[in-house]
């Protein structure tokens, strides 16, 4: 996840790196690490280098000497300013930066956007459920013409969760599975697959206590080897995205590289 490779900003676990976005890309070759998800906030939107000419081919040009992919995007600008929450101008304000965002993403090769349907950005009514797909579904052709999926983060149980995502066209919307999430909120890995696992299209690799905060991996809630097993039986190909806790002594290369081999010997495992 970008950001995790910089130190920490203004005590967030995760903000835009606007000082040392740059700087990552060399950090993490040096690492051997290849690919990022980007993050993308509210505050300063128009700024970020992915919704500028000049900023999308700085990136495109990094990646090219790193080696480098960024197949998908955290929109946590879409949880701090949820367009589903908004009435009026902000209303359609809101909705050009999703269409912006959408047009930022083909522009870098990102193919995946992550829509948080959590905390600020939580639907809390069948109204702002309606007005986020019927958003959506309006930007279908858009999508399919970038070459882009949305996947949802939800805190939504199961059977909810399920109910929700099977409203949407399976080919451009599926769920972003946060493991260290819905282990905070309780929820058994099995239920969750059972209901929709086969809508899954980005993995978050995230451990966190109990009702609870991010904690490094290993020390909190999530049943890793659980959830790994169950993504190996659904057929789960696609990335898994390190969404960590952030290092105690800024050593941030160092615990990514720790967190990296851990979730190699989890996959290992199913795969043997």
């Amino acid at each position: 996840m970008q950001g995790r490779l910089s130190s920490i900003v203004d005590g967030r676990i995760q903000a835009f790196p606007w000082a040392s976005w740059r700087d990552e890309f060399q950090t993490a070759e040096e690492i051997d690490m290849h690919t990022m998800e980007w993050t993308l906030d509210q505050e300063r939107l128009q700024e970020n280098p992915l919704m500028t000419n000049v900023g999308q081919a700085e990136i495109r040009e990094l990646c090219k000497q790193h080696c480098f992919r960024i197949p998908s995007l955290t929109g946590d600008c879409f949880m701090q300013a949820p367009l589903w929450k908004a009435k009026g101008s902000q209303k359609i304000s809101l909705e050009h930066d999703f269409r912006a965002v959408i047009e930022g993403c083909a522009a870098v090769g990102i193919s995946m956007i992550v829509v948080p349907l959590v905390d600020n950005g939580r639907l809390e009514n069948i109204e702002q459920e309606d007005t986020l797909i019927t958003f959506l579904e309006s930007q279908a052709a858009y999508l399919i013409l970038s070459e882009i999926k949305v996947v949802f983060e939800s805190d939504f149980a199961p059977g909810e969760l399920s109910r929700f995502i099977r409203r949407l066209d399976p080919a451009l919307f599926g769920i972003n599975y946060d493991i260290g999430n819905s282990a905070a909120l309780g929820y058994v890995p099995e239920e969750e697959f059972a209901c929709y696992g086969d809508r899954i299209m980005n993995v978050h690799v995230k451990d966190r206590k109990l009702a609870g905060t991010t904690v490094p991996l290993g020390t909190g809630r999530a049943d890793f080897k659980t959830v790994f097993a169950l993504l190996a039986k659904a057929g789960y190909d696609g990335n898994y995205i390190l969404q960590t806790a952030r290092a105690a002594d800024d050593d941030h290369a160092g615990v990514l590289n720790r967190y990296r081999a851990m979730t190699f010997d989890w996959l290992k495992s199913n795969a043997a």
